[in-house]
């Protein structure tokens, strides 16, 4: 029995011991007071609490965080009431200011987006406002990022969510921007029946291009074929000739190698002049010698023609 007090006092001891041992995780950091008063910030890894002196009074995510407040109204400049939803992003930095800075941190940092968000959409009137997010972002996160930095919070971004305006606003917007969708659809059939037509007048002239085309192909083959039977005609007569003019040649050739007579040269010009006499011309001019052979011919004849009628 003796044995047990001991035994049971260093299990109470190991106990006591193991339930103020703590393990830090990633990204988390604990604030620890020791006797009311702040004494440290424990980071990532294995850390020992005195126990009854010691307390871990905040366990703090170091992960940046997502803050979805509800619509809130906001009156803008030219007196227009809207619901503006809005959502923030920030991170704590300062575990120990974030512990002591602000009793509900949450609660304030919705409060000052709320009179900032007023403030700022109380200087634009309603068509700025729903045109200039981007703006209405950059300014709500320098102003927020500023007042939250006593408080151990660094703000990130700020997102207008939606931009709600009055039903009777939101009619007319649907209206305009219905009016805008019709002036947009005629703009783009009136610009299809343009194109259309330019299509249809760009077809026609290239139609006419390619028929005035084949037309010309066309006179310029026909000029080509007229142009190619004339020379094949030109070039047949020219053949002829020649072969005329190298008949004549051979008769020529063959008379002075039979040598003829006088009689025979004489008979000869005399059938040349009888057929040029078929000819169309008027006036024949005949050498004396010929003369004599044709008075000869025609004496000839007579005699020729009287024994005939005896």
């Amino acid at each position: 029995m003796e044995y047990m007090i001991p035994i049971v006092l260093v299990v109470l001891v190991l106990i006591v011991l193991a339930a103020n041992i703590r393990v830090v995780q990633q990204s988390r950091a604990y604030v620890v007071e020791r006797l009311g008063a702040f004494q440290a910030v424990w980071g990532v890894g294995l850390h020992f609490k005195i126990p009854l002196i010691e307390r871990i009074v905040k366990n703090v995510s170091l992960k940046e965080q997502v803050v979805d407040f509800a619509p809130q109204p906001v009156i803008t400049k030219d007196n227009v009431t809207m619901q503006i939803d809005t959502v923030v992003y920030f991170q704590i930095t300062d575990p120990k200011l974030y512990a002591y800075g602000v009793e509900y941190p949450m609660s304030a940092i919705e409060n000052l987006t709320a009179t900032t968000l007023r403030n700022i959409i109380g200087d634009l009137e309603l068509d700025q406002a729903l045109t200039s997010r981007d703006h209405i972002n950059t300014k709500m996160r320098a102003i927020l990022d500023e007042a939250t930095d006593p408080w151990g919070i660094k703000v990130n971004r700020v997102e207008l969510k939606s931009i709600i305006p009055p039903r009777e606003i939101q009619d007319a917007m649907e209206k305009q921007m219905k009016a805008e969708r019709e002036r947009r659809e005629a703009i783009l059939q009136a610009e299809g029946q343009k194109q259309s037509q330019i299509l249809v007048a760009e077809g026609e002239k290239q139609s006419a291009i390619l028929r005035a085309d084949a037309e010309k192909q066309a006179k310029i083959m026909q000029a080509e074929a007229e142009k190619a039977a004339r020379i094949m005609a030109a070039e047949a007569e020219a053949e002829a000739i020649m072969k005329v003019q190298q008949a004549t040649a051979d008769a020529i050739k063959l008379i002075n190698e039979a040598n003829p007579g006088e009689g025979v040269i004489k008979i000869r010009a005399l059938e040349a002049f009888a057929a040029a006499a078929d000819g169309k011309a008027t006036k024949l001019i005949i050498p004396s010698e010929i003369q004599g052979l044709a008075g000869l011919a025609a004496a000839g004849k007579e005699i020729f023609d009287t024994k005939s009628a005896e």
